[in-house]
This record gives structure tokens, C-alpha cells and sequence, in this order.
């Protein structure tokens, strides 16, 4: 496992087509940001990949950074943990705003049933 610091937040590799982002408290992801992270995708994990986001902190989007976040093709799947109806809440406006993700997203309250479900459709 690595682990990497990003502007916004951490990025730990869990496998080379896995890993996990924690966006930290209070961060407000932007056009910038989402460049960044897909940056980091897009060098750091072998295609098709899958994400477990885990929201253990409050944070926002602009309505830009909404739309594009998910819009990357190499992520296939992708698991958000949330425990806060204020997390869920704000990770189903999330998938409506950002589109066809939606499709391949799946809220979790437990990290380890998110990473078994990733590693399975991964699989």
C-alpha cells in the first residue's frame, strides 16, 4: 500500500487498480482539484480501475467540479462511505449532477464491505 498527499486530500493504493481517497475537512473541490485527481488516476492506477471514496470528512463541490468528477472512462466502479445522512444526501446529488456514474456507484456505511464489493467487480 502507498500512500500519496495530495492539494485536496490522500490517495492510498490498495492495488494496482484500486485505491482509496480521503478529501480533506473543509476542502472545496474545483475544476483544479478535479484535474489533479484524475491526473493522479490516470498515472497511478492500471485501466479499468475502481475507487473507494471515503467521505470521513465534510467537503463541497463547485457545480463544475460536479459534473466532471465521475467522467473519467477508466473508472469503472466506484464505492463511497459515508456514515452522515448529510454524506448520503450529498453523494446522491452528487451522481444525479454528474450523470451515467450513477450506474457503477454504490453507498456504503462500512469500509470493508465497500472494498469486498470494489475487489469482486474488480475481479
Amino acid at each position: 500500500m502507498s500512500i500519496f498527499k495530495l492539494s485536496f486530500g490522500s490517495i492510498i493504493i490498495i492495488q494496482n487498480n484500486l485505491a482509496e481517497v480521503i478529501v480533506n475537512q473543509g476542502v472545496v473541490m474545483d475544476d483544479t482539484l478535479v484535474d489533479e485527481y484524475h491526473k493522479f488516476v490516470l498515472n497511478h492506477l492500471m485501466a479499468p480501475c475502481g475507487l473507494l471514496v471515503n467521505k470521513k470528512n465534510s467537503y463541497t463541490y463547485t457545480f463544475s467540479a460536479q459534473k466532471r468528477i465521475g467522467n473519467l472512462k477508466e473508472i469503472e466502479h466506484m464505492a463511497v462511505v459515508t456514515q452522515t445522512s448529510g454524506g448520503v444526501m450529498s453523494t446522491q446529488t452528487l451522481l444525479n449532477v454528474s450523470g451515467s456514474i450513477h450506474k457503477t456507484t454504490k453507498l456504503f456505511e462500512d469500509r470493508e464491505e465497500a472494498l469486498i464489493w470494489l475487489k469482486k467487480k474488480l475481479a
